[in-house]
């Protein structure tokens, strides 16, 4: 049996018009037909969501057979297709404060001056940064694919911001005094305290927003 059919099948069973299955699946009465004459396919969630309001089990609703083959693929090159883009989202995420982070590096050594050293420390460490990091933080605390494992991110933000300390004024003192300086540790909590802000800010508005 195709898919079609099978929605078909199991909105009736459940005694739904198309109209009332539509409205509690929070899509058109038209996208209902349309999956059902076979003329599109829905996504998983909204088959979960079908489960749910036809009272029937996934494995009922997708067992597969030949003519479900065609559909099964077509979920397997969704969810591909979503683990990609949330890698790319991932990898941007971090491209962008990563760019910054470098950037503000090379402005230090390549277009700075003694006199400019208090303008650029102003400059980075109470400005660039903080923004950076915290809208960053932000995006990443609504991006759900991320998981819980995003708030093991604001200690990379917080560890970035003391090596940016340390790429710059710390390497300068040790290269004009020809000695040895060990990080500044306590410049990790600047950076931690600014990216927990922005996740938690992040994450707050995608709980309220349902995104969550």
């Amino acid at each position: 049996m195709e898919l079609g059919n099978k929605l078909k099948n199991a909105r009736t069973s459940a005694s739904y018009t198309q109209e009332q299955a539509a409205e509690l699946l929070g899509v058109s009465r038209q996208t209902i037909s349309n999956w059902e004459n076979d003329k599109t396919y829905p996504d998983i969630v909204s088959v979960i969501k079908m489960s749910d309001v036809y009272n029937i089990s996934l494995d009922l609703l997708l067992k597969e057979d030949k003519k479900m083959s065609s559909y099964v693929s077509y979920l397997e090159e969704s969810t591909n297709v979503v683990k990609s883009k949330k890698r790319l989202l991932k990898l941007l995420e971090v491209g962008i404060y990563l760019a910054v982070w470098s950037l503000a590096l090379l402005m230090f050594w390549l277009g700075t001056q003694p006199d400019d050293a208090m303008g650029y420390s102003l400059l980075v460490f109470y400005l660039v940064l903080p923004v950076v990091t915290l809208n960053v933080s932000l995006f990443i605390g609504l991006d759900s694919g991320w998981g819980k494992g995003k708030w093991l991110m604001s200690l990379f933000f917080g560890v970035m911001y003391m090596l940016a300390g340390y790429g710059t004024f710390s390497l300068a003192n040790m290269k004009s005094f020809h000695k040895f300086n060990s990080p500044e540790f306590g410049m990790i909590i600047p950076g931690l305290i600014i990216s927990l802000t922005g996740m938690g800010i992040g994450s707050a508005i995608g709980y309220f927003s349902g995104r969550k």
